[in-house]
C-alpha cells in the first residue's frame, strides 16, 4: 500500500491534477513523514517521490518545508537512514539555490556528513559531491570539494575510495591544469598502482573510466606517463587470459569464480573504452600501438567482450578513417562469430561500416578496396545462413534489412549470383512474415540497382511465376507485398510495364484473403497510371473492379471492394504533364525513371566497350597484315607507274574521265562506310578508253580502296562483266596480280598498234 501511495502521489504531480500550492499543503507533509519508514523499500519509494517533487516546488516552500528540517535530520545523533536521506536531499537542493545560500547553509552539512563515522554515509555523501560542485561553481569546488575528495580517496573503506575516484573523474572538467597535475594525477597513479596489489575492488571501475581519464589528463602527461597509462590499459585488456609465453600469470593461477567474473568485466570495459584509447594514442599510431589489443578483444573467449567490441566497431572504423582497411579481418571474424548476440550488435551499423571499408578515406587506394571484397562476401553469406537457421528471427530480419546497402558496396554481378536468389528463396521458404517482407524489400532494392537487363527480366519473370502465379496462396500474398515495394522503389512506368497486369490477374484468385489484400492495394495500383499513355491499363482496372462487384461472393471481400470503389472514384489520375498537386510525386517519379534509363544506357555502354576491346585486338592484327601487304604491293605499283609514263601524252580527256570515275567510287565507298547495312555501292562506269597511265592510277585507287575496306566491309561493284564482288583481305594479292596483268596487256596492245603504224608508213 505504501509503495502504491508513493507512486500515486508522484502521478498526481506529473499529471498536474492539482496546483503546486495545493499539492505542497496536502501531500508534502505525508511524503516527509514516510521518509524514515522502517522498511527500506518503502523509504526509498517515498524519497524518489520527494526528489521529483523538489523539481516542481517553489524555492520558499523548499526552504521552509525541506531545508530547515534537514539541518536537524543530518546530525550525527540521528539514525543512519535519516542521515542517508539527508545526503541525497542535499545533492538535489544544490541546483535549486544560489551559490551563497549553498555555501552558508548546505556546505557545513556536507563537510559534516563527509566525516561521518559510518562508511555508508561517507560513500553516499561522496557521490553527491558532483551535484554540489555543479551548484557552487568552479572556485568553491576547488577550495571546498576537492580537499574533501582527496581525503575520501584515502579513506579506509573501499566503497568510499571507489566513490571518491568516480566523482573525481566526473569532475575533471572543473579542475584547471594545476589541479590536475598536482592533485588529480598523483591520486590516479596511486589508484592504478594499488588496483593490482592491495585494492582490486577499484579495478572494474578504473577500467570503465580509464578512457575518460586518459583523455581528460592528456594535456599534462609526459611521454613517459603517456606510455605508462597505455601499458596499463593493455594489461587490463588481457587480464585473466593466457599470456603470450603460454603460461598463466602467477598471481592468477588460483582464480576463483568471482575473480573470473571481475576480469571479464574489466576486459568488457576495456572494449567499451577502445575508441577513446584510439583518440589517446592518435589514429595514425593505431596499427603500431593498439592493433594487437584490438585483435585480442575481437577474439576474446567471452561473449560480453566480443559483443561490446561489435557495438563499438563502427566508432573504431570512423576514427581510423583511411586506415580502416587494417581492421577488415576483425570485421570478418565478428560476422562469423558463433554468438548471434555479437552478430546482432554488429549489424546495427553494418551499412556504415561496409561503406567505410570500401570507401574508407582519401588515402585508401582502390587496391585495398578490391582486396577487402572477396573476404567480405563469404562472411556476409555465412552470417545470413547462421541467422536463418537460428530461432532468433528478429536478428535475421534486421540482417536482411541491412543487406539492402550492398548495391553501394559490391558489384551488381556479385549481388546477383550470391545474394539475390537467396532473397527469393527466403521469400518462398521462410515461415516468418517479417523475415519474408524484409527479404522481399531487399530483393527489390537489388533489382533496382541491377545493371543487366537480361538478369532483371529473369528476376521479374521468377517473381511473377513463382510468387504471383504460385500454387500457395501465401506466395501470392507475398507477391502483393513485393509489388508494394516495387511501387515504392521504382518508377510508375516500370510497375505498369511489368507488374500491373499480373497484379490484376489476382482478382480471379480462388482465395478470399488474396482478393481482399488486392482490394486494399488497388488505390496504390491506380496511382501508378498516367493518362493518356496508360488509358488501356485504366480500362483493364475498371473491368476487373466491375467483375469483382458483380461476381464476388465473399461478404467481407465485397464490403472492401465497395469501399475501395468509393476511394478509387475520389482519386485523380496524374497526367504526363506536371500538375501542382502531384508536383513533388511527379518529380520523384521522374528522377526514378531517369535513373532506370541511366542504368540501361550504362549497360549499353559497357557492351559497346567490351565489343570495342574485342575489335581492337582484331584491328591490331589486321593493321599488321595490311602493312605487310602494302610493303609487298608497293613494288608492283611502282613498276606499273614507270611502265605507263610514256603513254601520258595520249590526251587530257581520258585523265578527266578517270578522275570522275575515282570521285564516284570514293563517294560510293564513303556512303557505304557511313551505312554498313547497305551491301551494294553505286555503279561506276568502266573507262576502257583510258590510256596506260589512267589504268595504272585507277588500279592503285582500287588497291587503296580494297586495303581500307577489308576490315569490315564486303562490297560489290559492277564492271563490263556485270556484278563482281570485292575481294576480302585474304585474296587481295590475287587482285593486285590481275591488275598488273592488265597493265602488261595494255602495254602489249600499244606495242602492236605502233608496229602496225610503222608498217603502214613504210609501205
Amino acid at each position: 500500500m505504501q509503495l502504491t501511495a508513493a507512486v500515486s502521489f508522484l502521478t498526481v504531480l506529473q499529471e498536474e491534477s492539482v496546483s503546486i500550492h495545493t499539492y505542497s499543503h496536502s501531500f508534502l507533509h505525508i511524503i516527509l513523514q514516510n521518509l524514515e519508514h522502517r522498511d527500506a523499500g518503502v523509504s526509498n519509494a517515498w524519497l524518489e517521490t520527494l526528489l521529483a517533487v523538489i523539481e516542481a516546488l517553489p524555492k520558499e516552500t523548499i526552504r521552509h518545508e525541506i531545508l530547515n528540517p534537514l539541518v536537524s535530520k543530518a546530525q550525527l545523533s540521528q539514525t543512519l537512514q535519516s542521515r542517508l536521506v539527508s545526503c541525497k536531499i542535499m545533492g538535489k537542493l544544490a541546483n535549486k539555490f544560489e551559490a551563497h545560500i549553498i555555501k552558508r547553509e548546505i556546505l557545513p552539512l556536507v563537510k559534516s556528513l563527509c566525516q561521518d563515522v559510518e562508511y555508508e554515509v561517507r560513500t553516499c555523501m561522496c557521490r553527491q559531491l558532483e551535484h554540489i560542485a555543479q551548484g557552487i561553481g568552479t572556485e568553491l569546488t576547488k577550495t571546498v570539494v576537492l580537499p574533501e575528495l582527496v581525503e575520501l580517496a584515502r579513506d579506509e573503506g573501499s566503497s568510499v575510495r571507489l566513490a571518491a575516484f568516480e566523482t573525481l573523474v566526473n569532475l575533471l572538467d572543473m579542475f584547471d591544469a594545476d589541479d590536475r597535475s598536482q592533485t588529480v594525477l598523483p591520486l590516479v597513479k596511486s589508484f592504478c598502482e594499488k588496483s593490482f596489489k592491495a585494492d582490486e575492488s577499484i579495478l572494474v571501475s578504473l577500467s570503465f573510466h580509464l578512457g575518460k581519464l586518459c583523455n581528460g589528463l592528456y594535456g599534462i602527461f609526459t611521454p613517459e606517463q603517456h606510455l605508462r597509462f597505455l601499458e596499463f590499459y593493455k594489461k587490463l585488456s588481457t587480464l585473466g587470459l593466457q599470456q603470450e609465453n603460454g603460461h598463466n600469470d602467477n598471481q592468477l593461477q588460483l582464480q576463483t569464480l568471482e575473480q573470473e567474473k571481475k576480469y571479464i568485466s574489466v576486459r568488457k570495459n576495456c572494449a567499451y573504452n577502445f575508441p577513446a584509447m584510439i583518440v589517446f594514442v592518435d589514429p595514425k599510431n593505431f596499427h603500431l600501438e593498439l592493433y594487437s589489443i584490438f585483435f585480442c578483444l575481437c577474439h576474446d573467449p567471452e561473449v560480453p567482450v566480443r559483443y561490446t567490441m561489435a557495438i563499438s566497431f563502427y566508432e573504431v572504423a570512423k576514427l581510423l578513417n583511411s586506415g580502416v582497411y587494417t581492421i577488415h579481418k576483425e570485421l570478418v571474424t565478428l560476422l562469423q562469430d558463433e554468438s548471434l548476440e555479437v552478430l546482432d550488435a554488429l549489424v546495427g551499423h553494418l551499412p556504415e561500416i561496409l561503406e567505410l571499408m570500401t570507401n574508407g578515406g582519401e588515402n585508401s587506394g582502390s587496391e585495398s578496396k578490391l582486396l577487402s571484397i572477396p573476404d567480405l562476401i563469404p562472411a556476409l553469406t555465412t552470417a545470413e545462413q547462421r541467422a536463418a537457421t537460428s530461432l532468433k528471427w528478429r536478428t535475421h530480419e534486421k540482417l536482411l534489412q541491412k543487406y539492402a546497402c550492398l548495391p553501394h558496396i559490391i558489384s551488381s554481378d556479385q549481388i546477383y549470383y550470391r545474394f539475390l536468389h537467396r532473397m527469393l528463396t527466403i521469400i518462398l521458404t521462410n515461415n516468418v512474415l517479417p523475415v519474408q517482407k524484409a527479404a522481399a524489400r531487399t530483393l527489390c532494392v537489388y533489382l533496382r540497382y541491377n545493371r543487366k537487363q537480361e538478369q532483371r527480366h529473369e528476376v521479374i519473370q521468377k517473381l511473377i511465376e513463382q510468387l504471383g502465379q504460385g500454387k500457395s496462396y501465401w506466395n501470392r500474398l507475398r507477391f502483393l507485398d513485393t509489388c508494394e515495394f516495387i511501387m515504392e522503389l521504382f518508377s510508375k512506368s516500370f510497375f505498369c510495364k511489368y507488374f500491373f497486369l499480373p497484379v490484376l490477374e489476382l482478382t480471379h484468385d480462388p482465395v478470399a484473403n488474396v482478393r481482399m489484400k488486392l482490394c486494399y492495394l488497388l488505390p496504390k495500383v491506380k496511382s501508378t497510371l498516367k493518362i493518356p499513355n496508360d488509358k488501356h491499363l485504366l480500362q483493364q482496372l475498371e473491368l476487373c473492379i466491375r467483375k469483382l462487384l458483380c461476381q464476388e461472393k465473399d461478404k467481407d471481400v465485397l464490403t472492401i471492394v465497395k469501399r475501395t470503389v468509393l476511394e478509387l472514384d475520389r482519386m485523380e489520375i496524374s497526367v504526363d504533364a506536371f500538375q501542382k498537386r502531384f508536383y513533388e510525386n511527379d518529380l520523384l517519379d521522374q528522377e526514378k525513371e531517369r535513373q532506370e534509363h541511366l542504368l540501361l544506357e550504362m549497360e549499353q555502354l559497357e557492351k559497346e566497350k567490351q565489343q570495342n576491346e574485342g575489335r581492337s585486338t582484331n584491328i591490331n592484327d589486321k593493321m599488321f597484315e595490311k602493312k605487310r601487304r602494302d610493303s609487298k604491293t608497293s613494288s608492283v605499283l611502282a613498276k606499273s607507274i614507270t611502265l605507263s609514263v610514256p603513254g601520258s601524252s595520249s590526251g587530257t580527256s581520258a585523265g578527266k574521265e578517270d578522275k570522275k570515275s575515282k570521285l564516284v567510287r570514293s563517294q560510293s565507298f564513303s556512303t557505304q562506310a557511313l551505312h554498313p547495312k547497305y551491301s551494294n555501292i553505286d555503279k561506276c562506269p568502266n573507262k576502257s578508253s583510258a590510256t596506260g597511265y589512267t589504268s595504272s592510277v585507277s588500279g592503285m585507287g582500287k588497291s587503296c580502296m580494297l586495303s581500307f575496306s577489308d576490315d569490315s566491309f564486303r562490297t560489290h561493284s559492277t564492271g563490263n562483266s556485270g556484278n563482281a564482288a570485292f575481294p576480302s583481305s585474304s585474296s587481295s594479292r590475287n587482285l593486285f596480280n590481275s591488275a598488273d596483268q592488265k597493265n602488261n596487256g595494255n602495254k602489249e596492245s600499244q606495242s602492236r598498234k605502233m608496229s602496225i603504224k610503222n608498217r603502214k608508213s613504210n609501205s
